[in-house]
């Protein structure tokens, strides 16, 4: 989903990060953020496909019930930021997010990703743990799974820079319409939108397709994590299986893990009250001290049952 199609949406703000050092051209590359409410810094990064506006409802219900500042970044290749023509790699989403926490003072601060955010989330507790406070990573990406090799191949003629296909699909959803099929094609005309419009989600399709590319997964080094760390999990995800959440709560020290029931893979945005709910018992626990919360954190403590 575009921002422009948000209703609602708080503007972009952008900051010049300066990426030469790991080998961008050019170096100064410009990162999309919005940020929303006042309090402890919360920085939120989306996943695979995605863009800012995804924590949209996350971030404006947690602003609502507790002195919170929220920071959605648009990570570089996606949505409003830089999209140079590179490799992307999970290390330079972590210098982007590292520069952005410094620019913007923030010193330490909670993280939360989704999916492929999750992975860089996660990466980024590893690399820069001093700038981390906590940790929520829901449906997380970035555990090595040799069978998703081949599993995306269905994806690869969306990436054919041909006007033929875009031709082909616009001739084929009306009559998916008249047969029932039209949210299937509508879907796959979704994502080679996104795709054209994402360099960075297509660099990893391209980059991604053998088990030796996995190079940068962090299963092997995510015990190194010491700072208080959620796992949320979809029942029903279809993208990221459960084992990879078990795995990270497995070997995160101290780390806590929560099914969300019924659910599949895109939490933020169809489970956004049952993140929030999650999210807000750590900081109703007392665990920040740092925290004032309002009066809508009693309520969410006592609905946590039913989440």
């Amino acid at each position: 989903m575009t921002s422009c199609s948000v209703l609602h949406e708080i503007p972009c703000q952008y900051q010049m990060v300066d990426l030469g050092a790991i080998g961008i051209d050019p170096p100064q590359q410009r990162i999309a953020y919005r940020r929303q409410g006042s309090g402890t810094p919360i920085v939120m990064l989306h996943g695979f496909l995605g863009e800012s506006t995804n924590w949209q409802q996350v971030a404006q219900g947690l602003v609502a019930r507790s002195r919170v500042d929220t920071i959605r970044v648009d990570l570089l290749g996606f949505g409003e930021s830089g999209k140079p023509a590179v490799s992307y790699t999970v290390a330079q989403e972590v210098e982007v997010v590292r520069q952005l926490i410094v620019a913007l003072k923030l010193e330490s601060c909670y993280v939360m990703g989704h999916s492929f955010g999750g992975w860089v989330a996660a990466a980024l507790a590893i690399a820069h743990p001093k700038q981390v406070r906590g940790l929520c990573l829901v449906a997380p990406a970035g555990i090595r799974d040799d069978s998703f090799c081949g599993r995306y191949d269905y994806l690869r003629p969306l990436l054919w820079q041909t006007p033929v296909i875009d031709w082909v699909l616009a001739a084929v959803i009306p009559i998916a319409h008249l047969i029932g099929r039209s949210q299937a094609f509508e879907t796959i005309a979704w994502a080679r939108r996104e795709l054209n419009r994402q360099p960075a989600a297509r660099s990893f399709l391209l980059d991604r397709l053998r088990p030796e590319d996995a190079i940068d997964t962090v299963e092997g080094d995510i015990h190194q994590i010491c700072t208080p760390t959620l796992i949320l999990a979809a029942e029903n995800d279809d993208t990221i299986p459960l084992w990879h959440c078990e795995t990270y709560a497995q070997t995160i020290p101290g780390a806590t893990l929560h099914v969300i029931p019924e659910s599949s893979h895109g939490l933020p945005q169809n489970n956004p009250e049952a993140i929030i709910q999650e999210f807000l018992k750590i900081l109703c626990s007392g665990a920040d001290p740092d925290v004032s919360l309002n009066a809508g954190c009693q309520s969410s403590s006592r609905d946590q049952s039913r989440v």
